[in-house]
């Protein structure tokens, strides 16, 4: 039994007006992993390729010891997309029906355990669902396939706080299981606070950080000031005649007295990396 889950090695995907380039990383058994980055960095495409739905130009994808796509991996594989994938004129008592004979390890308990658990109501269609019954959803069917790997894409996206918290929650219980691994793209960088192992950063389709979560705020910092921005720093912005902008806390010491440094979060970090990028482009 391989100790990561996925790996993707240099992985290219090329549109006419987009491109992610050069994307490597790993996901560890018994980790989470959150993946982050602006609209448009090419979280989607790194999943989509993850799960064969994209055919790279160039790179290596594994996942679980299989090419990305593949039966063998996808049979272990339990996705949550942000719109639910079951057709809206379907009853939700009935989706096991539908979707078990696609699954060999579906579990119908699990699955009408999980919708009453989440408050889904089981003689309601799909179509009729809020969002964040919808979201809900696509969690239970996705869990009710006993997967190894969890894979959620912006499922939190435009749900109230009590929603995203059960998301969590399910996501802790899931992550009780040392042999289990989570991959979870996001816009909403808090919920990865007490939740993710990783932190993969992505803008304009490359991987602007990679590493241990507590670290990316340990090797960050925001630097604040007034006059000409200094060197050594990550897309500053303006506000009247103050500066602010990412900067390396290794760095902090050469910035000196006249310049205020704080702690980065990880929406810090999105920002200025992503205007850094696109100053680079100019």
């Amino acid at each position: 039994m391989t100790d990561d889950m996925a790996r993707i090695a240099d992985l290219r995907v090329t549109r006419p007006n987009f491109e992610v380039s050069e994307v490597s990383f790993v996901i560890p058994r018994g980790q989470v992993v959150g993946l982050v980055g602006p609209n448009g960095a090419g979280k989607t495409t790194v999943i989509r390729s993850l799960l064969g739905l994209v055919h790279p130009d160039a790179g290596r994808i594994e996942v679980l010891g299989q090419p990305a796509g593949s039966s063998a991996a996808l049979s272990k594989i339990g996705v949550v997309l942000d719109q639910p994938t079951a057709a809206g004129d379907w009853r939700v008592h009935s989706l096991g029906r539908r979707l078990g004979p696609f699954y060999p390890n579906w579990d119908e308990d699990r699955f009408l355990e999980l919708v009453d658990q989440f408050g889904v109501p089981r003689d309601q269609r799909v179509d009729e669902l809020s969002r964040g019954q919808g979201v809900k959803l696509s969690l239970a069917a996705a869990l009710a396939q006993r997967p190894e790997l969890l894979i959620l894409d912006e499922p939190s996206s435009g749900l109230d706080p009590r929603s995203r918290r059960d998301i969590g929650d399910v996501i802790r219980q899931f992550m009780v299981d040392p042999q289990h691994a989570v991959l979870f793209s996001t816009h909403i960088t808090t919920d990865l606070d007490d939740l993710a192992d990783q932190l993969i950063v992505l803008v304009g389709g490359r991987v602007a950080h990679r590493g241990i979560l507590p670290d990316a705020k340990d090797d960050f910092a925001m630097a604040r000031g007034t006059g000409e921005v200094p060197d050594g720093t990550f897309g500053p912005q303006y506000s009247g005649a103050q500066w602010s902008a990412l900067i390396r806390t290794e760095d902090s010491a050469a910035f000196g007295p006249d310049v205020v440094i704080d702690e980065a979060t990880i929406d810090d970090i999105i920002i200025h990396l992503a205007a850094a990028h696109e100053e680079a482009r100019v």
